[in-house]
């Protein structure tokens, strides 16, 4: 099998990388950039400090700072028309997955007629204007793939559009950033990257490329997650988480995700489940019933995380993994769907759309176990009370 790998054409990692900016539109020949940002990063200081490193350098530029968290298609509107009214040759986005996805969004749909909800998957969508991507959390790894998930104003939909054109030319990886990340959402991005590592090492389209990557992020993650959460300004905890975060990104973009991420949209689209929390609480009981149909891989992934020691066998390990998930889960205060407030007879009239929409966006085909919509039923029913239920086999 010849594996296709997508990456980058410029990748900085480490303290400072940010601060590259204007050197890095030097280098891809760009002039003029349109920042997308939310909100947030105004506040906090993040985006004036951009705007000065351009400033600096002599660098003009444009502002949309109406990103919204998990993007909506009105959003993604709103920052079209902020690109068409001025001159830019290309987009900064700086924020977490949700400022990221949003600036991809508006960078294919620029010059291309009709809406978005046109272009999801399976359609491929492989140009658009450049994109630098600036992440301010450790979790999507979105600065690294060519994904963007944007929900449907109107039908609610959380769609996944696909293709080259959503591959950020460069990515400054600076860890700095997320050192003012609260608990919640360290536990969710930090989560929601330990879902790409494993779903990319147990995908039926892994590779060898992304074996390696996949495995050392798990590792990181499981060893580093709670001190992130715990002491956020644990610098050790922060490089690791967010370098984890990057390699997620690669794993999962040249390798896929699977039932996981495919069940996860719909919580997020119907019950504004944030995108790491939706996948967090999916992650152990999704993984409970996967595990016999890549033994070998799920074996190793519990391994890789210090789970199970190497003279555990293959059975062994399986358990421990699943068991060690529930207690991640437990130990970062991840919510139920019940926990978290859903509505009970909303979540249960909901099931047979959310196991569609999951089977609809083609993730679910590429999981060791391939559920049919029933059986992914079985799975929201389950995750309902995840805490309580015994393993799943």
């Amino acid at each position: 099998m010849i594996a296709t790998i997508n990456l980058p054409r410029i990748l900085r990692v480490g303290a400072g990388a940010s601060r590259e900016v204007a050197t890095t539109l030097q280098q891809l020949g760009l002039s003029r950039p349109l920042l997308v940002t939310d909100p947030f990063m105004v506040q906090c200081g993040y985006a004036q400090r951009i705007g000065d490193t351009l400033a600096a350098a002599a660098v003009e530029y444009g502002q949309f700072s109406d990103s919204v968290p998990d993007p909506t298609t009105d959003s993604i509107d709103a920052g079209l028309s902020s690109l068409r009214a001025g001159d830019y040759d290309c987009l900064l986005a700086l924020g977490g997955g949700s400022a990221i996805d949003t600036a991809k969004a508006i960078a294919v749909m620029h010059s291309r007629p009709g809406a978005l909800c046109d272009y999801k998957v399976p359609h491929s969508l492989d140009s658009g204007l450049p994109v630098i991507a600036i992440p301010t959390t450790a979790g999507t790894g979105s600065e690294v793939t060519r994904a963007a998930v944007i929900t449907d104003s109107a039908s609610s939909e959380k769609m996944l559009c696909m293709g080259l054109g959503l591959m950020p030319v460069a990515a400054l990886v600076d860890y700095e950033l997320t050192l003012t990340m609260p608990y919640r959402l360290t536990a969710d991005t930090g989560l929601d990257s330990l879902c790409h590592a494993l779903e990319a090492y147990v995908s039926r389209k892994a590779n060898a490329f992304t074996d390696g990557i996949a495995l050392a992020a798990m590792s990181a993650i499981h060893r580093h997650i709670r001190s992130a959460c715990a002491q956020p300004d644990n610098i050790e905890a922060r490089e690791a988480m967010m370098l984890a975060a990057t390699q997620g990104g690669m794993a999962f973009s040249n390798a896929s995700v699977t039932l996981i991420h495919g069940m996860s949209r719909p919580i997020g689209g119907l019950f504004h489940v944030p995108h790491g929390l939706s996948n967090a609480m999916l992650l152990p009981e999704v993984t409970a019933w996967s595990v016999e149909h890549a033994s070998e891989r799920y074996a190793m992934a519990a391994r890789a995380m210090g789970l199970a020691g190497n003279r555990d066998t293959d059975a062994v390990a399986l358990d421990k993994l699943v068991q060690g998930l529930r207690q991640l889960n437990a130990d970062l205060s991840v919510p139920t769907p019940e926990e978290y407030g859903i509505d009970e007879s909303s979540w249960h009239s909901a099931l047979p759309r959310m196991a569609e929409q999951a089977l609809a966006s083609g993730s679910p085909a590429n999981n060791p176990r391939v559920p049919d919509v029933e059986q992914i039923i079985g799975l929201y029913q389950r995750v309902w009370k995840a805490p309580d239920t015994p393993a799943c086999r």
